[in-house]
């Protein structure tokens, strides 16, 4: 069992069930899903930065992502409707609570001048979003074979109601929200 999942088991389901009163612990909101999002402009014009964010995200998540293609054309853009311009992953169950503990334990203190996420990034139905500038903060990258740094978007999805929940929830997981 991974690490973060007996966590959240053992120590975070009893101290939710405390403090918003919960009488069953299956009211306890639970993580769902962690989605990795990596748009791509610059593929229109380079096709080999498709590959190359591929072969990260594959390294990053443990899981291939999907390649997103353009839903219309966009001339300004210089964009064609099927151009591939991203790729995203959904993570579930066991590797979803893998990338999360490595997430907090090791990305997370590897971004320069780190004092924590912003706590704003809640969508109002307890999911949070977090936005990364480069992806050589994870191991699994190897910062000599980058070719250029790239952002991602990291959405963690919830079963919380409210915001207020979700952030205890992410809180008492271990993401370190700034104070």
């Amino acid at each position: 069992m991974a690490r973060l999942k007996s966590k959240y088991l053992n120590d975070v389901v009893p101290a939710m069930m405390q403090e918003f009163s919960y009488k069953n612990s299956m009211q306890v909101p639970r993580l769902e899903k962690i989605t990795l999002n990596v748009g791509l402009g610059e593929a229109t014009q380079n096709a080999k930065a498709m590959d190359t964010t591929v072969v990260e995200i594959t390294a990053i998540a443990g899981q291939k992502p999907v390649v997103t293609k353009s839903k219309k054309a966009i001339a300004n853009f210089k964009l064609r409707e099927g151009v591939p311009i991203g790729c995203m992953v959904t993570l579930r169950r066991d590797r979803m609570f893998e990338f999360l503990d490595r997430l907090v334990h090791v990305a997370l203190p590897r971004v320069r001048d780190f004092k924590g996420i912003s706590d704003r990034s809640f969508d109002g139905h307890g999911n949070y979003s977090l936005g990364l500038r480069e992806q050589i903060i994870f191991p699994e990258i190897h910062a000599d074979k980058v070719d250029k740094p790239r952002g991602m978007t990291i959405t963690i999805t919830t079963t919380a109601k409210t915001d207020q929940e979700g952030r205890v929830l992410l809180k008492l997981m271990g993401l370190p929200f700034a104070s």
